[in-house]
């Protein structure tokens, strides 16, 4: 008999009345579909803010690798540049005298 003299011991509950059940449920039916409800859409800003970000990427991604080519396409037009340079200053060298010989005088 000790359990009933404790504070914190069982007791009897009261018999609910039915009505008052029906609105604790409907009560409780309306939170859950509430709660449904911002779950469904926080994803949604989120996926909008990854499309963002994945968009914002590809741009960049686009833009580096468009300044890369221009790059390397100067880069090739100065090698380019530079080798048929060379060689016609290999062929001016090969040819050295007859290219002397055949020009004409300039004061003459």
């Amino acid at each position: 008999m000790t359990l009933f003299a404790r504070p914190h011991a069982y007791s009897k509950m009261e018999t609910e009345d039915p009505e008052e059940t029906k609105h604790r449920r409907a009560q409780f039916l309306i939170y859950k579909v509430l709660e449904q409800a911002d779950s469904r859409r926080r994803p949604y800003c989120l996926r909008v803010r990854i499309r963002k970000l994945k968009i914002k990427i590809g741009k960049r991604l686009k833009r580096l690798r468009k300044s890369m080519l221009y790059t390397i396409s100067s880069a090739k037009v100065g090698v380019y540049k530079q080798v048929t340079g060379q060689l016609k200053t290999w062929k001016r060298l090969l040819r050295g005298g007859e290219a002397m010989v055949s020009l004409p005088p300039a004061f003459g």
